[in-house]
This record gives structure tokens, C-alpha cells and sequence, in this order.
């Protein structure tokens, strides 16, 4: 085949870019698993410290193996002195998904050198990422509030020890749960966006905070990990529950965008959609009804009657904005929240990545011109 025979498609959609091992969808039927196992089950029975682990190691920990790693992410924690010093140089008015992509990139500075030859520097590097990325979140989010930045907590569990630090108080088990579950159901996602951009950092050798940082930026777009922002940007521009079918009509005539639904996997509801709206319902029962929770159900119901029998349905940004909302939870931070989660599928797909590296570099297919005549910078007008 020749160069002029390479087809060229779009986003590379359905166009294999790896093998992997780490996660698996049938878009058809609604079905997603990691390293073999039903997310549904994963995000009732396990924590997002076990499945950190069964991302990275291929297999559920046994209970020793979950106590020692659980007592490793909590001693990286915390945050040097200098990096601190970096996350408030930041400036308070930017977004925070771009002062976690900054903060990444220092915590890395301000790290020892990750030999990719050695197992013990990079398993080091990936405690420290996991431990640390809730931290510097919580850090600047204080610090543009103009708060005193808390030290973490190692009684505490990875989903509770963001709240407490992100809020100043000791979350219920019951919060906590809820951000534990929404970390298992986002912490990997076969080749998105960002896990691709993470492989391709990866494919060049560069560190794996390098890596993180990169698919960051990846995450942030408003087509990625931002659509959770939008959504809740959307309701509430919509006006209140009365207001739906009269603006889903609207939108669908003039073919814009309806944020929260619709996949390019899935052709059924997405299977964490499922889990997030039990949540949802739960958290509202006990905490108490929102107009904004009743346009969620409204514009659901809209959506579903006008276009469910063209496989449209909630998917996982739907709800999750919804319930960090009613946590109390910034809308800007919310996108940060995904990167908590999934930088434990980034670091597992940058291990993948380096068992059989190969760099990355597909083709393009040429749409310029050819021979064009210089002409000197005096005669050009």
C-alpha cells in the first residue's frame, strides 16, 4: 500500500491505537469491565483504593496487599514545602484543571528521577501521583478561596481525606461513599482521550508525571473529562423542570448539542450513568430535593421520550455533576474530581505502555500544495 492509499478517518474512530488489558466495553449492550470485572459489582463491593490496585497489577489485592498499599499512598500524601510554594504562586482566577496540570509537572520537578529501568523508582513514582493529585486539587482550591491549606489525614480513607481537605470538615461515611464510588466509576475507560494522550507521552519515555500532566490537559476540553462542568452549566441555564420540553425542542430543531447525553461507545445507557443516578436518588432522599435535581429528572424523561429510539441516553456526566453539586462541591472542581480517578488508568496504561513501547508516529494524509515560488518579503502585498 502506498501513502496515497492510507485512508484517512476522523479522530481515528474505531481505529485500534494499542492492546490493552486494563479495561473492556460492549457499547452495543451496555457492559464495561476492568481487568475482567463488572463495573457494577466493582462499585458495590470494592473501593478505589483496590481498584487502583487492580488496575495497576492486573488483580483484586488480597487483604494484606490492600493494607500495605492503603499505608503507602497515605504516607505520599502530603505535599513538599516547595511544591506548596508552587501551587499558591498560581494564579487563583485560572481554572483548576489547569492548576492540577501545572501542579503535576511540579510535583515531578520536585521529585527524584524516575529510572524507567528500575521497578522500585517507578513503582515510587506511582504512589506518589495517585497520593498526591487529591492534594494539590484540595491545595489550590483553598488557596484561591483564600484558605488555610489542611495537611492530609491518614486516618483516612482516599475519597474522605479529599473532602476533609478540600472542605475542612470530616465528611459521614455516607459522603464519603458516594465520592468513592464516583472514583471507582471513572478510574478507566479503554482509550479515551486523555488515556491516549497519556500513551503517547508514554511512548516517548518521558516520566509518568509528565505523562499525568499531559493527559490533564486532555481531560480539561469541554468534548472530554469538562463535559461534567456543562452539564450543570446547562440546567441551570434551562430555567426550571416547566422549562424542558419547550427547551429540548428547541435544541433538537436547531441540532445544538444537549450536554450529558449520548456516547461515542455506548449505544445503550451508559452502565455508570446507572450506578451514579441510584446514587443520585439516594443522596436527594436523604439530603433533600433541588430544582436543579427535578430539571435533571424532567430534561431525562424529555430526552428519553423524543430520543431514546435513536440510542441517546444520560451518560456518566449527567449525574455526576448532579451529585458533586449537592456535596457542595465547586463546578470547576468537579472535572479535577475525574482526574483524582483517573490518573489511576493514565499510570496502569503508561505501565502498559512500556512493556512493549514503541513510539508512537501515524501519518497524515496531505492537503497542501506543492512548488510554491518564494517571492522576496519587498514585493509581497
Amino acid at each position: 500500500m502506498t501513502v496515497q492509499d492510507h485512508v484517512y478517518v476522523p479522530g481515528l474512530a474505531g481505529v485500534p491505537a494499542a492492546e490493552s488489558a486494563i479495561s473492556w466495553i460492549d457499547g452495543q449492550v451496555g457492559i464495561l469491565e476492568y481487568r475482567g470485572h463488572r463495573i457494577e459489582v466493582l462499585a458495590e463491593r470494592s473501593t478505589f483504593e483496590e481498584i487502583c490496585w487492580l488496575l495497576l497489577h492486573g488483580s483484586l489485592p488480597t487483604a494484606g496487599e490492600l493494607d500495605g498499599f492503603r499505608a503507602c499512598v497515605s504516607e505520599r500524601r502530603a505535599l513538599s514545602p516547595e511544591v506548596l510554594d508552587s501551587v499558591r504562586a498560581l494564579p487563583g482566577t485560572g481554572h483548576p484543571m489547569s492548576a492540577i496540570q501545572a501542579s503535576l509537572a511540579a510535583l515531578g520537578m520536585g521529585s527524584a528521577e524516575v529510572d524507567l529501568s528500575d521497578d522500585a523508582s517507578c513503582a515510587d513514582a506511582v504512589v506518589h501521583i495517585l497520593a498526591a493529585t487529591p492534594t494539590l486539587i484540595a491545595a489550590f482550591e483553598r488557596h484561591r478561596q483564600g484558605l488555610e491549606i489542611l495537611a492530609p489525614d491518614p486516618e483516612l480513607g482516599h475519597a474522605a481525606n479529599f473532602l476533609w481537605m478540600l472542605t475542612g470538615q470530616k465528611p459521614d461515611e455516607f459522603e464519603a461513599h458516594v465520592l468513592d464510588v464516583a472514583l471507582v466509576l471513572h478510574a478507566d475507560h479503554t482509550m479515551n482521550a486523555s488515556t491516549f494522550t497519556a500513551r503517547v507521552v508514554a511512548s516517548t519515555e518521558a516520566d509518568p508525571y509528565s505523562v499525568c500532566a499531559a493527559a490533564c490537559g486532555s481531560l480539561k476540553g469541554p468534548l472530554h473529562g469538562g463535559a461534567n462542568e456543562r452539564v450543570l452549566q446547562q440546567l441551570e441555564a434551562i430555567g426550571g423542570a416547566e422549562a424542558v420540553p419547550a427547551w429540548v425542542d428547541g435544541q433538537i430543531a436547531a441540532k445544538r448539542k444537549i450536554m450529558g447525553f449520548g456516547h461515542r461507545v455506548y449505544k445503550t445507557k451508559d452502565p455508570r450513568s446507572k450506578v451514579l443516578q441510584d446514587l443520585a436518588t439516594s443522596l436527594f432522599e436523604r439530603l433533600g430535593t433541588t430544582a436543579i435535581y427535578d430539571t435533571a429528572l424532567a430534561l431525562e424523561r424529555a430526552m428519553l421520550e423524543r430520543l431514546g429510539d435513536k440510542g441517546i441516553y444520560p451518560n456518566v456526566d449527567f449525574f455526576s455533576g448532579i451529585v458533586y453539586s449537592k456535596m457542595g462541591i465547586p463546578t470547576d472542581v468537579f472535572t479535577p474530581i475525574f482526574a483524582i480517578s483517573r490518573v489511576a488508568g493514565w499510570l496502569a496504561h503508561w505501565r502498559e505502555q512500556m512493556q512493549d513501547n514503541r513510539i508512537f508516529r501515524p501519518r497524515q494524509v496531505f492537503t497542501g500544495s506543492h512548488g510554491a515560488d518564494f517571492v522576496e518579503l519587498a514585493k509581497r502585498g
